[in-house]
């Protein structure tokens, strides 16, 4: 039995302006959630619509899967995209994750939910060219349909306090393309066949090309300065970092031997910046001494704090990364299966 208030309106057009009007929207029209509709979520994952999915503690707010099908069906999500939402809503609900800090900070994080396993082409997802852009209905709709749900069951229009925000509020979401390295599901210990969702709190995309590298090395050295800016939220503050390859980036790495681990742990030892630096960028003001060319700090804390993964068109020397929300001990990755998260035996 369904517990939300039933709205009658005329007709389809007048649903949605409706649902403008009472600021249930992102800010583009949404699809009216019919009582059939739903239903046809909630009848994908076999779950019942009372059944509590996750919450928002300090804001005394409750997910129901009720309440994410209504919000799924708003963002357009069909059916079989429905075990990726739900297992995203309960992943961004999971306490290592720290949902109310990202999602009401001035910084103006997005969601990002990276899909990996056999789901990610039995549904349809985008792994390939303009992974991370417009175009592709799974990893749309799927994003918004997260986003959605924080508008209106999660108290988003009261609690997010973004100075700028980011676009990839409207949906940040793709899935990795299978390669010969491990993927990040694996990494993050499951099977290769098993179906997963990442969500990361983190900004949008910032590109890094390097068309003119004749060494992987190089590759990474250019990576690893757009991994360190001064003006970047992760610069010695324990911020976990995701990274994805271009394949044309991907396949000349893979060619000299280098392993995932190796450009990770690369990566980690060459996104720093000196003491010295940082007090000539303006981040610290305290006299330069001469023991600050020696302090190095590092823009993530570990190599396996890189979220590493490979996605985008075959053409095109562009990668990119995206720095995470404020510090992984107040938020983090977090994996979770999508069979298991939605209640599948």
């Amino acid at each position: 039995m369904l517990r939300s208030e039933k709205v009658v309106r005329e007709d389809a057009l007048d649903a949605i302006e409706y649902y403008f009007q009472k600021g249930w929207t992102d800010g583009l029209p949404v699809v009216p959630p019919t009582k059939e509709k739903i239903y046809e979520m909630l009848a994908s994952v076999n779950m019942d619509p009372e059944t509590i999915i996750g919450s928002i503690p300090e804001r005394g707010r409750v997910f129901t899967a009720e309440l994410v099908a209504i919000n799924a069906v708003m963002a357009g999500c069909l059916p079989g995209y429905f075990p990726v939402v739900m297992a995203a809503a309960q992943a961004i609900s999971e306490p290592d994750f720290g949902l109310h800090g990202p999602s009401a900070s001035t910084h103006g994080a997005a969601i990002m939910i990276i899909v990996n396993g056999p789901i990610t082409q039995q549904i349809g997802m985008n792994h390939g060219a303009n992974a991370f852009g417009p175009g592709n209905r799974a990893n749309a709709t799927i994003g918004r349909a997260i986003r959605l749900l924080l508008i209106n069951s999660g108290g988003s229009p009261e609690f997010d306090c973004s100075t700028l925000g980011t676009p990839a509020k409207y949906s940040f979401c793709f899935a990795e393309k299978e390669t010969e390295w491990t993927q990040l599901h694996v990494q993050r210990g499951y099977q290769k066949l098993d179906s997963t969702v990442t969500v990361f709190a983190c900004e949008g995309p910032n590109q890094i090309q390097n068309h003119s590298a004749l060494k992987g090395e190089n590759i990474l050295k250019t990576l690893a300065e757009r991994m360190s800016p001064l003006g970047s939220f992760n610069i010695a503050s324990e911020t976990e970092m995701a990274v994805t390859l271009c394949p044309e980036h991907y396949h000349h790495l893979q060619s000299e031997g280098w392993a995932k681990e190796d450009v990770q742990e690369f990566l980690y030892k060459h996104a720093v910046k000196t003491v010295k630096e940082m007090k000539l960028g303006g981040i610290l003001e305290d006299p330069i001494t001469s023991n600050d060319e020696n302090i190095v700090k590092h823009a993530i804390p570990s190599p396996d704090h890189i979220l590493l993964t490979v996605a985008g068109g075959e053409a095109g020397r562009f990668s990119a990364c995206m720095p995470g929300w404020f510090s992984y001990k107040q938020s983090k990755a977090v994996t979770l299966p999508i069979q298991a998260a939605t209640g599948f035996t």
